[in-house]
């Protein structure tokens, strides 16, 4: 039986897009509001500086998040980093163990230094 598969590059970056979207609606929305508040709606009224504000944020945000989701989707890096989790990073040793390693390094480096 075969596992079931994550979503594909493409599925990623539409929900980037949608994520960033809502979020971009959301803050064009707050900016938007506190233009008009602040400066007045302009020549072309409030609907359509608040439209435009938001449609502004939604589509900058909308394309940056689906970027960013596109390069996180990295399967092969995060199974890599997943592995380097899972491993032993460091073989704990006594003192004893760490003193002979290092001597036997120094002895190692001496030899070489004297041979060039």
């Amino acid at each position: 039986m075969q596992a079931p598969q994550g979503p594909s590059t493409m599925d990623k970056r539409t929900m980037g897009a949608a994520m960033g979207g809502t979020a971009g609606l959301a803050m064009g929305f707050l900016f938007g509001s506190w233009t008009i508040i602040r400066y007045g709606p302009g020549p072309n009224g409030a609907l359509a500086t608040l439209s435009k504000y938001m449609l502004n944020q939604a589509a900058f945000f909308g394309f940056f998040f689906s970027i960013g989701s596109v390069i996180r989707n990295d399967s092969e890096l995060l199974q890599a980093s997943q592995m380097a989790r899972l491993s032993p990073a460091i073989t704990i040793r006594s003192r004893a163990e760490g003193a002979q390693m290092m001597k036997a390094r120094w002895e190692e480096e001496r030899r070489r230094f004297r041979q060039a």
